[in-house]
């Protein structure tokens, strides 16, 4: 299984965990919620949900969502297929939240990881920030050799975009070391956002995946979870039916 798709399917089953959804809510949810996985496609989507079914850690329905049944039935319009978080697939997303191996550091994977911090443990919560706090400082440490040897080779515009890479890790460290701080303090993360609200996101950090972090990590205590967000468009009425 390559990196990719196990943060996909991690990130799958966290939202599952949540509610059973069908194709277009999960994809729309991965897309908002989550901004790692904007550019994918149901191409990528679909194989992810039938290994998972078929790994035992989810079951297909064929049912409706709530939004479904608010909206008017459409004459021979087929049910959907409704994805649900199985006993065991539970047990596995809880395990996989436990994890904080040298993955949970790395950039996507760290987005992933970081928008269920709400669903995850306090000392985990710790040790993936103090991981990737780690791993961006050897970054940093790299950057700056490598500028300094190469500073006098540089023309004006590369020089100064290696250093707004600098800036940028050197910003998230700031940002990481905040949320450490604010975890060993036992303050809530919405707290401390709201304490830096003008700083805003670090720019270096993976793109999108924090956008929105603190309104889904409401809850900073020992587990949590993710907020329900509504949809009010109509799913695509050629997604997800059953045959």
């Amino acid at each position: 299984m390559s990196r990719r798709s196990g943060i996909l399917e991690f990130a799958v089953l966290g939202l599952l965990r949540e509610s059973p959804m069908h194709g277009y809510e999960l994809r729309k949810r991965l897309n908002t919620s989550l901004g790692v996985f904007r550019a994918f496609s149901y191409g990528t989507l679909y194989p992810c949900l039938k290994t998972l079914v078929a790994s035992g850690w989810l079951i297909e329905e064929s049912g409706s969502t709530t939004e479904d049944a608010l909206a008017v039935p459409l004459a021979g319009r087929r049910a959907k297929i409704v994805y649900r978080l199985t006993a065991e697939g539970k047990e596995h997303f809880e395990e996989l939240l436990s994890q904080t191996g040298p993955d949970a550091y790395e950039d996507e994977h760290f987005a992933a990881r970081f928008a269920f911090f709400g669903q995850t443990s306090r000392d985990v919560r710790m040790r993936v920030l103090e991981g990737r706090r780690s791993r961006l400082e050897e970054r940093l440490e790299k950057m700056r050799a490598s500028l300094a040897r190469t500073r006098e080779r540089l023309d004006d515009y590369t020089l100064e975009l290696q250093r707004h890479g600098m800036e940028s890790v050197e910003r998230e460290v700031r940002w990481l070391n905040e949320l450490i701080e604010s975890e060993r303090a036992g303050r809530d993360v919405k707290d401390s956002a709201s304490e830096g609200t003008s700083r805003g996101v670090p720019e270096g950090s993976s793109p999108g995946a924090f956008e929105g972090s603190a309104q889904q990590n409401s809850t900073s205590g020992e587990t949590g979870g993710l907020p329900r967000h509504r949809d009010q468009s109509r799913p695509d009425p050629s997604d997800d039916t059953t045959t």
